[in-house]
């Protein structure tokens, strides 16, 4: 596997030297994901494989190119799972991309973010030198933790080659309760039983009623259903996938489709167009044919932020625009890590 870095870093390095952008890409299943496509495809997509794996440890270490299924088959063998839920998009979705899209799924409000189990990580900047951040247990992070910084950079601060994550044992049981509820009802419903020391693990309000799913031991999952009431939900693991994964109906648009994200309480947006709630209400999914300007403006209004996450039209601007003291400290990592601007330049802004 060192050719394989090798090979990379050349390649890198050969960019460096002609001043030639970088576009790094893998399964290319988060195209639709970027503001723009500049540069020299550099294949990430060679650099796979599990570099080290002790199920003792909770923590495994893989290639950038390694397919997303194959990292959960082999930790399903073991009982065990990547506690964030990361999507796949397709069947070629890879550990890299992962990464750098930082996206989560379903469970991420309950256990945690695909930042917050990022270990370490090996990368190459963009002056072709391969460095390492972090490790492979919690304790060994100290001072700037860049290893997570990379996670949801997108590629604009480097490739990454291999990285360490933290994962989790499969809970004991599961099961999922929906409620015929108003969508201010499921709001309300869902933080009250999150305050409750309820075991939920994900939720969602699909316009019609919430859905809530359950998590843990046997006697825990049982109490909190003989507690909340709600009706079972049959074939419940393909639902969540079909919402990890946007199969689900809902994101079958050619509308606008806008991820907003805004504080959980947060009441009804009065919003033209439908929309798909999860994380305790954190997380609205929007098809809406209302303006970015509008959309935007209002989601401000309550603190929250607004990206464009698919079906953006030519002269959309996909991410929220960074402006001020922000975008300079942005500037200034972007300098450190790829001084030429050469990695996928204008994948999250124009200057970035």
């Amino acid at each position: 596997m060192t050719d394989q870095t090798d090979t990379l870093q050349s390649s890198v390095s050969h960019c460096i030297e002609s001043e030639q952008h970088i576009q790094i890409c893998a399964g290319n299943s988060k195209a639709f994901y970027a503001q723009t496509k500049i540069g020299e495809p550099l294949d990430a997509k060679v650099h796979s494989g599990i570099v080290h794996y002790e199920p003792t440890e909770l923590v495994i270490t893989a290639r950038c190119g390694t397919p997303l299924n194959e990292i959960e088959k082999i930790l399903a063998e073991q009982n065990q799972m990547l506690a964030f839920e990361p999507p796949h998009f397709s069947e070629q979705t890879t550990f890299g991309g992962c990464l750098a899209a930082g996206l989560s799924g379903p469970r991420r409000p309950f256990a945690g973010a695909a930042r917050d189990f990022t270990l370490g990580m090996k990368i190459i900047n963009g002056k072709a030198e391969v460095l390492k951040f972090g490790g492979e247990v919690m304790k060994n992070v100290a001072g700037y933790d860049l290893s997570r910084l990379f996670v949801g950079s997108l590629g604009t601060l480097g490739l990454i080659l291999d990285a360490s994550v933290k994962v989790l044992p499969k809970p004991e049981t599961e099961m999922t309760l929906a409620f015929e509820l108003t969508e201010r009802a499921s709001i309300s419903r869902i933080n009250k039983f999150c305050l409750n020391n309820i075991p939920v693990s994900a939720s969602c309000f699909d316009g019609k009623q919430l859905l809530i799913r359950l998590s843990g031991s046997e006697i825990s999952v049982a109490s909190a259903r003989k507690n909340l009431g709600g009706e079972p939900v049959e074939n419940d693991i393909t639902f969540w996938q079909s919402v990890k994964n946007q199969k689900h109906d809902f994101f079958n648009t050619e509308k606008r489709l806008w991820r907003l994200s805004i504080p959980p309480s947060t009441p009804p947006l009065e919003i033209n167009g439908e929309q798909f709630i999860e994380w305790r209400g954190a997380l609205r999914w929007l098809r809406s044919d209302d303006s970015p300007e509008k959309i935007r403006a209002l989601v401000s209004q309550y603190n929250g932020h607004a990206t464009i996450f698919k079906n953006a039209q030519a002269d959309d601007l996909i991410f929220e625009p960074i402006l001020g003291k922000l975008h300079q400290l942005n500037m200034n990592v972007k300098l450190a890590m790829d001084p030429k601007g050469l990695f996928n330049q204008g994948t999250l802004y124009e200057s970035f």
